[in-house]
């Protein structure tokens, strides 16, 4: 049975009644500009949001902006941001970004997918959390918990991020659009985990078809 939107209305919202959204970007576009937002973005892959948020604060200390860190050497900032991982590539990314911006953007972040898409470091989920985060537009970005719980609710029967993207576009209305990620990254870090997910505190258990758990608690 197709999923209504009545369902996916009734499970974002009592998402969001009970817990809430906490995410480390959902704070970082409250209190950052849009350049900031898209390295802090950059730099959160693969990475512990408390480290990177630790590590972004550090680095916009001595590089505040794209004209400043264009200018930064590979290796002063490769040593700022060393607790992450990737740090020697994503120093060269967000170096060779901001020069981008500066040169072909006049400073500014661009405001579209295909251009955000064309900066060294930035995929699709990037470049849709720079939409989503820094200028309120509508998007979908995906990660592993949005791809994992999106499968697991059975809304999607997808294998990557990308083609759950498209068949949420195409599920969601989008007036939730810019929720999802926030909503859902939320709950998978606290209830939906990969494995074991808390099934028996789950606050949208009767809306869940739990595709592929096998053991929870």
């Amino acid at each position: 049975m197709k999923t209504t939107h009545k369902e996916i209305d009734t499970v974002l919202s009592t998402l969001q009644r009970k817990l809430g959204t906490s995410t480390m970007l959902g704070r970082m576009g409250k209190k950052y500009d849009a350049f900031k937002v898209l390295i802090s973005t950059i730099l959160s892959a693969r990475a512990k949001d408390e480290v990177t948020e630790e590590v972004a604060e550090e680095l916009f200390k001595k590089y505040p902006d794209a004209k400043h860190l264009a200018r930064a050497k590979k290796p002063d900032v490769a040593k700022i941001i060393r607790r992450i991982g990737f740090y020697n590539a994503k120093s060269e990314n967000i170096i060779k970004s901001s020069k981008i911006i500066i040169e072909k953007y006049k400073g500014k972040i661009p405001t579209k997918l295909n251009e955000l898409l064309t900066l060294p470091g930035v995929g699709r989920k990037v470049a849709n959390c720079v939409l989503v985060y820094a200028f309120k537009k509508d998007a979908i970005p995906v990660d592993i918990h949005v791809h994992r719980i999106s499968n697991r609710l059975g809304w999607v029967k997808t294998k990557t991020p990308e083609e759950t993207e498209k068949e949420l576009m195409k599920l969601i209305p989008k007036k939730h659009w810019q929720a999802v990620n926030d909503t859902f990254v939320t709950f998978g870090k606290t209830i939906c985990t990969p494995i074991s997910p808390f099934c028996s505190k789950c606050p949208i258990y009767k809306h869940c078809k739990r595709i592929g758990v096998k053991r929870s608690r």
